[in-house]
């Protein structure tokens, strides 16, 4: 369906174009665009290596299992239905914190584990379970300390301060999460085994 949607949108805008006589202003922009597109990409290569470095680091030193423990109470609570030590809780905390960390497109791949795990405990297939539906609830309202990805574009487009958005992100965000968590709560439905 998104895919049609961007198509649509897509073909409407060159269509457009084309009639209002500005085929060659969009060909330029099409092709200035794609080039911006691929170097923020490659820049940010850099900044998500080094995150998933540090993450499968601590992950093979035993701190994510170290950290898993602390947030455990944290976990039970949002995830009452996964069992205690399941692989599902520590591919959930990785995401969180690479999410927290503002990598966001590098928590991607903890995610599908997490939800990998989560879809093994879901007796019913073709509906997400609550903690399916609270994982994603949470990890789209995303809680970030370190806002990366935005700090780098920011740094990358000469910001005098590019950190300076730190306090207000973890504001913005925390009150998001605390949101998304209630409202996941009260919306949960009744899971048939």
């Amino acid at each position: 369906m998104i895919n049609t949607i961007w198509f649509l949108m897509i073909a409407i805008g060159i269509i457009y174009g084309a009639f209002a006589g500005n085929l060659g202003e969009v060909n330029n922009i099409i092709l200035k665009e794609a080039g911006e597109g691929v170097t923020f990409a490659i820049s940010l290569m850099g900044i998500m290596c080094f995150w998933m470095g540090i993450m499968n680091i601590a992950e093979k030193s035993g701190l994510i299992e170290s950290i898993s423990k602390a947030f455990r109470p944290i976990i039970r609570l949002l995830f009452p239905k996964v069992p205690k030590g399941h692989p599902a809780e520590r591919w959930i905390l990785m995401n969180f914190i690479a999410n927290m960390f503002g990598i966001g497109n590098g928590a991607t791949a903890f995610g599908l584990k997490a939800m990998k795990e989560l879809d093994s405990l879901n007796p019913n297939k073709k509906i997400a379970s609550n903690s399916m539906a609270m994982f994603l609830i949470i990890n789209m309202s995303a809680l970030q300390l370190v806002p990366l990805t935005i700090i780098k574009i920011r740094y990358d487009y000469g910001s005098k301060n590019p950190s300076g958005i730190i306090g207000i992100t973890i504001l913005a965000t925390f009150i998001s999460t605390i949101i998304a968590i209630v409202v996941g709560k009260i919306f949960e439905g009744e899971e048939k085994c």
